[in-house]
């Protein structure tokens, strides 16, 4: 459980490096809280204000690397590295803001059979990843409740991001993880930071 400071100075981080990425000018020590010394799976998404369009979303599923090394690359690579998006300009950096998803490790749902998966995703609060043959797609846990989504239509368009087929979570071989998110988002560009409800999160989409 990450505190509102954690998430506070979670965001200024991922602000301050995005700025400083994209005018290419040094980085100032950063001073993160001890517990960002820990591993942790993190993914930084930008989107437009106002509208609320997606401009880069990046990020680490798993807990490979300290959260402090993990947010501050995520927010390079929103900033310039999603194949979705050019890379951010500086002139849209007023106009840009900030959210920070903080997650769980990964934890494989083992089923019987894979009609049994659904009853396993609760929609609202995990996020998911399917895998299979080399393949594999993430979404988070605000995804679903953003466009509507049970959990039947959360996994078909979990293995959709994959590129694989959406039926493909019930063919077997193929790997279903759950994970959580505690989100934290600017309200305005450089505005105040909140704890984000699932109802007002903004997702990775792909």
């Amino acid at each position: 459980m990450f505190s509102d400071y954690e998430g506070e100075k979670a965001i200024e981080i991922a602000r301050t490096v995005l700025e400083k990425h994209v005018l290419k000018e040094d980085l100032p020590p950063l001073d993160p809280p001890e517990s960002f010394r820990h591993k942790s799976g993190v993914f930084v998404t930008l989107t437009t204000h106002p509208g609320d369009d997606l401009r880069g979303c990046i990020g680490y599923p798993e807990p490979i690397a300290p959260l402090i090394d993990a947010l501050t690359d995520s927010a390079v690579s929103a900033a310039s590295r999603d194949p979705r998006f050019p890379p951010v300009r500086p002139d849209e950096l007023g106009s840009i803001k900030v959210e920070v998803s903080l997650l769980t490790p990964p934890e494989e749902i083992k089923v019987g059979k894979s009609t049994d998966l659904p009853a396993r995703v609760s929609v609202g609060d995990d996020g998911l990843i399917v895998q299979r043959d080399g393949a594999r797609g993430l979404l988070l846990p605000q995804v679903p409740v953003e466009w509507g989504w049970r959990a039947e239509e959360f996994l078909s368009q979990t293995c959709v991001k994959a590129g694989i087929s959406p039926d493909a979570w019930h063919m077997p071989g193929t790997k279903v993880f759950t994970f959580q998110a505690e989100v934290f988002s600017e309200l305005e560009p450089h505005g105040k930071v909140v704890r984000r409800r699932l109802s007002e999160q903004h997702g990775c989409r792909g």
